[in-house]
C-alpha cells in the first residue's frame, strides 16, 4: 500500500507497483501512479523542484499542490471528476462513472496578456505553471517518448534524402543530451547512423551513459572525429558524447570545412534564461553569470545562438541535411538578429508531416504494475498480430535497446486503425489476466491534429493559417469534457485529458490537447450523448476569442447541471485577470 505522508520526499519518490489499489478505482490509480512516475528520480530532471523535463516543465505547481493532488486522487469517488488548473487541484465535482476522472488545463492566459514576461511573473508567484507537453499532463515516460519520434524523423530523412531505409555510413551532428535531446544518440544508432552530440553538462553525459543511450564520450573534438571515422569504417554506428559548447564546436567544424551528413540541435534553446549556456562559460559559471548580470547574460546567449545557427546554415549550404528539431532555436536566432534563421527547415514539414497525413502518430502505454514483463508481453503480441513491418521493426528495436525509466512503458507510431487493434488487444490481455495490472494508454503532442503550433506541428501548412487546427483542438477538448468519449485506437475511457497553452516552443502561440486512458472497458460500451446545448461554429469563421467563449459556454452549461463538492481557486487582480 502506498501511503501519502504530510511531507513527501519529492527527491526520492516512486510510483506504487503491483495490482493493489491505493485509490477507489483504477482510473484514479492510473492518474496517481502516472503523476508520481513523472517525478521518479530515474525519470525527472529535478524531482525536488517538481521539474520533469524541458527547462522548467513541471508535474505540479509546487510541493503543497502536489501533495493535495495526491490526497484528492486517493479520495476521489468513481462518479466524481477532479479539476486541475495549472498544476493545482481546484475542484472536485460529481459527474458520472463514464465521465473523466481528471480534467487538466495548463497555462491558459487571455491572449492579450499571454507574454513571456507576464507568464513567468505569474509563475514565480505561484499563480500558474509551465506544464510543457507531457509533464503537466502526467504522461511523460522518460526519454523513450521522444526517442521514437526522433527515430521516425531520421528514418524519414533516410528515405527522403538518401533513398534508403537506414543511415548506414552517415554521421549526425547535434547538441543537447537532456531529457529530450538524450534520445538523439540511440535514435541515430537504431537507424544505423554514427552520431556526435555536443553537451555542456558532464552530469547529463554520465546519465546517458548510465541509461545506455550513449556509447562513449570525450572532451576533445579531435578524438570525437577520430571515433566517428573509425565507427563508420567498421560499421559500428557509435554514439559519441562531446563535452563542450555547441556554438564553439559547430563553428570550429566550419573553420575546418568539415561538413556532417546531418545536423540539428536539441538544446533547451527555447528557454533563454535557463536552457542555453553561452560560449565561454561552463555549467557552473553560467548560473552565477545569469544571477549577477541577467541582461548581459541574455545578450551573450543570443550571441551564441546566432553563431550556432549561422554554422548550421553554412552546413546546409554545403550539402548537409539540416533541420530545426522543435526547440525554437531559429526563433531565438531571429530575435538575436539573424534574419535568415528560417533558412533551416523545421523537421515536421520536412519529414514527419507525411506520417500525420495518414493519421500516424505517437501511441504510448504504461505498465501500471511496474512489471517489465507486462510491456514485453504486449511487445510480443504486437509482433505476432500486427501486420506492419515498420511498426514491428520498431518494437523489436525498442525491446532490444530501450532502458526503462520509472514505470515500464512503450511508444510507437501507429495509424488510427492499428491503434484500435492494439487497444483492443491490450483490453483483452487485461481482461484475461495475462497482465499483472491495467495499462495506461496515452498519446502526446505529436498526435495528428492535437496541436496548433506555427513553429512545429503546424509549420508551413499549405493554407497558411493554423486556426483550423486550433478549432480541431478545441472541438477535441469539448468532446473529452462532455460525457463518455471513446476514441478509435484505444476504446478506453478518457481519464485526464489536458489542454495546454505552453510548451517547449511557444508560450501563447500554441494550443494542444493530449488524452490519457487507462483500465479495461468492455467493447460493448456506448458513448453517452452530451447533455448540453451548443452551437458548432464553421471552421472558417472561428477566431481565438470565439474558441475560448465556445469552450467556456459549453463547460459552464455542463457544470450548471452538476454539483461542485470542493472548490479551491486562485484569484489575481494583476494584469486585469480575475
Amino acid at each position: 500500500m502506498f501511503i501519502v505522508y504530510n511531507n513527501i520526499d519529492h527527491k526520492n519518490i516512486h510510483a506504487p507497483h503491483g495490482n493493489i489499489l491505493n485509490t477507489k478505482g483504477w482510473s484514479q490509480e492510473a492518474a496517481l501512479r502516472l503523476i508520481i512516475n513523472n517525478l521518479d528520480p530515474m525519470v525527472a530532471k529535478d524531482p525536488e523542484n517538481l521539474i520533469v523535463y524541458g527547462g522548467k516543465g513541471k508535474a505540479a505547481r509546487n510541493s503543497k499542490a502536489f501533495d493535495k493532488i495526491i490526497e484528492s486522487l486517493k479520495e476521489l469517488e468513481n462518479d466524481e471528476t477532479l479539476l486541475i488548473q495549472s498544476g493545482k487541484s481546484v475542484g472536485i465535482f460529481r459527474t458520472t462513472r463514464e465521465s473523466p476522472r481528471v480534467l487538466i488545463v495548463n497555462a491558459q492566459i487571455v491572449p492579450r496578456w499571454a507574454t513571456h514576461d507576464i507568464f513567468w511573473d505569474l509563475e514565480a508567484r505561484g499563480l500558474t505553471m509551465f506544464g510543457q507537453m507531457t509533464a503537466g499532463s502526467w504522461i511523460y515516460i522518460g526519454t523513450q517518448g521522444v526517442l521514437q519520434v526522433t527515430y521516425e524523423t531520421l528514418n524519414a530523412l533516410a528515405r527522403k534524402i538518401y533513398h534508403s531505409d537506414n543511415l548506414d555510413g552517415k554521421w549526425f551532428l547535434s547538441a543537447g543530451l537532456g531529457e529530450m535531446g538524450g534520445a538523439q544518440t540511440l535514435a541515430a544508432k537504431m537507424n544505423r547512423c554514427t552520431s556526435i552530440i555536443v553537451e555542456i553538462d558532464i552530469e547529463k553525459i554520465r546519465r546517458r551513459l548510465r541509461d545506455k543511450y550513449l556509447d562513449t564520450y570525450t572532451d576533445s573534438l579531435d578524438e570525437a572525429l577520430k571515433l566517428k571515422d573509425e565507427s563508420i569504417k567498421n560499421g559500428k554506428h557509435l554514439s559519441i558524447g562531446l563535452l563542450g559548447n555547441a556554438a564553439t564546436v559547430y563553428n570550429e567544424l566550419v573553420n575546418r570545412n568539415i561538413i556532417p551528413d546531418i545536423v540539428s540541435d536539441q538544446t533547451a534553446a527555447h528557454d533563454i534564461n535557463l536552457g542555453y549556456v553561452p560560449e565561454g562559460y561552463d555549467i557552473k559559471s553560467f548560473q552565477k553569470f545569469r544571477e549577477d548580470n541577467p541582461e548581459e547574460f541574455k545578450r551573450r546567449v543570443y550571441e551564441s545562438i546566432v553563431r550556432e545557427v549561422n554554422a548550421m546554415i553554412y552546413f546546409k549550404n554545403h550539402g548537409a541535411a539540416v533541420f530545426d528539431y522543435g526547440n525554437d532555436i531559429r526563433t531565438r536566432a531571429l530575435e538575436g538578429g539573424l534574419k535568415n534563421a528560417f533558412d533551416i527547415d523545421g523537421y515536421v514539414p520536412a519529414y514527419i508531416r507525411d506520417l500525420f497525413a495518414i493519421g500516424s502518430g505517437p501511441f504510448r502505454w504504461v505498465a501500471l504494475s511496474g512489471n517489465p514483463d507486462d510491456i514485453y508481453k504486449i511487445d510480443d503480441a504486437i509482433i505476432k498480430n500486427i501486420d506492419d513491418r515498420h511498426l514491428t521493426d520498431w518494437i523489436k528495436l525498442a525491446k532490444e535497446y530501450v532502458h526503462f525509466q520509472g514505470l515500464p512503458a512503450r511508444i510507437c507510431y501507429a495509424p488510427y486503425g492499428e491503434r484500435e487493434r492494439i487497444g483492443l488487444m491490450i483490453n483483452d490481455m487485461v481482461k484475461n489476466g495475462d497482465l499483472e495490472a491495467p495499462v495506461a494508454i496515452g498519446r502526446d503532442h505529436h498526435d495528428t491534429g492535437s496541436v496548433a503550433s506555427p513553429y512545429r506541428e503546424t509549420e508551413a501548412m499549405k493554407d497558411g493559417i493554423i486556426i483550423n487546427n486550433q478549432a480541431a483542438a478545441a472541438k477535441d477538448l469539448y468532446n473529452k469534457i462532455i460525457g463518455n468519449y471513446i476514441q478509435e485506437g484505444s476504446l478506453q475511457r478518457i481519464n485526464n485529458p489536458p489542454f495546454d497553452n505552453a510548451s517547449d516552443t511557444n508560450l501563447a502561440n500554441e494550443m494542444n490537447a493530449i488524452a490519457v486512458y487507462s483500465n479495461y472497458m468492455p467493447s460493448t460500451a456506448k458513448p453517452v450523448p452530451p447533455n448540453v446545448n451548443y452551437t458548432v461554429i464553421a471552421d472558417n469563421t472561428i477566431v481565438e476569442e470565439q474558441i475560448g467563449i465556445w469552450l467556456a459556454n459549453s463547460y459552464n452549461n455542463y457544470m450548471s447541471n452538476n454539483t461542485f463538492i470542493n472548490v479551491e481557486t486562485d484569484v489575481s487582480s494583476h494584469y486585469g485577470i480575475s
